[in-house]
């Protein structure tokens, strides 16, 4: 159905259900994303399809800058039963379901429509009730965030320049194995720290889409960028069950079709802001390298034996997957 006659669909339910669906709610949105960056572009979309197809009784209110706290708390808080959404990437599941760490695997592919694909297929779909059942509400599971680069104080162009470097990574196990298999020292920490912990030397670089380390202003302190392009980051939007529950089924499928809606609209931001971001970057001093990524996607290899509680077989599973 497209979002226009969802629209006309939702509003006709919300209408004949009377008061019980037309409740006014609101929910937020947190990420640790600033302001000018896409993530917030994108969510400003989606708020403006939610107030229009709940005719204004469904509201979003947006919190970037980690204004709400470090995802983990956030995912927590919504557990518990808060009205609130967040940005996750499957890397942060896997203490619910170790399977889906496969997914934020380095170099598992180049093209973000296979994973799109998977996400979409019944091997997720049963993944996606399993955490429900945990708790955990996916709500939009075709968000494109970008390719993750790796930018730092010195060049990288190969896995043994990554030596002896402190690269700050988000606290999932599948990153901070896949830069200790590149050779580099993983130092995990909330996006929100990374700045002033660049800026002090506590760490010597950071990996993230081109749009999130421009957008949180990095390369003011890290003049080399690397396009190691390791990592095809599709990213999750997720709240609570213990607060979806609450809900209108009625309100429950607009949030997610218009979600789907909003995870389309990301993929176009995230192709047309690439080649802009890295003119700017250049503009401002940064020197760009675009490294051989075979030795450093060699090294990688070595993360997808190291998790003995994956289901057997399950790398062969997802590799014939992208090849169909």
């Amino acid at each position: 159905m497209n979002i226009k006659a969802f629209v006309l669909a939702t509003a006709s339910a919300l209408a004949l259900a009377g008061g019980a669906s037309a409740q006014e709610v609101t929910i937020r949105v947190a990420y640790e994303n600033n302001p000018d960056e896409p993530v917030h572009e994108v969510m400003t979309h989606w708020q403006q399809l939610v107030a229009e197809a709940s005719s204004g009784n469904v509201a979003l209110e947006l919190y970037p800058s980690s204004q709400l706290g470090a995802k983990q708390d956030v995912i927590e808080q919504g557990m518990l039963g808060v009205n609130v959404i967040t940005i996750a990437d499957v890397g942060f599941l896997t203490d619910y379901d170790p399977d889906l760490g496969i997914l934020f695997g380095p170099y598992l592919t180049d093209n973000p429509d296979k994973l799109f694909e998977i996400y979409a297929s019944d091997w997720f779909k049963e993944k996606q009730e399993a955490l429900r059942e945990q708790g955990i509400h996916i709500v939009i599971s075709n968000y494109l965030y970008g390719t993750r680069q790796l930018l730092a104080s010195r060049k990288v162009e190969t896995p043994a320049d990554l030596v002896g470097m402190k690269i700050r990574v988000p606290n999932n196990v599948m990153q901070i194995r896949t830069f200790e298999a590149m050779g580099a020292t993983p130092t995990p920490m909330p996006l929100g720290e990374v700045y002033p912990a660049l800026t002090q030397r506590v760490i010597d670089g950071v990996e993230n889409p081109l749009a999130v380390l421009y957008g949180q202003k990095l390369h003011e302190q890290a003049k080399h960028l690397s396009m190691i392009g390791y990592l095809t980051n599709t990213s999750l939007w997720l709240g609570g069950e213990a607060y979806f529950a609450t809900l209108d089924p009625e309100v429950v499928e607009m949030l997610h079709e218009t979600g789907y809606q909003a995870g389309l609209y990301s993929q176009e931001v995230a192709a047309r802001e690439d080649a802009r971001i890295l003119e700017e970057m250049e503009a401002a001093g940064v020197e760009i390298t675009y490294p051989d990524i075979a030795p450093f996607r060699e090294q990688a290899m070595a993360v997808y034996s190291t998790f003995p509680e994956w289901s057997e077989g399950l790398y062969e599973e997802i590799q014939a997957q992208i090849a169909d």
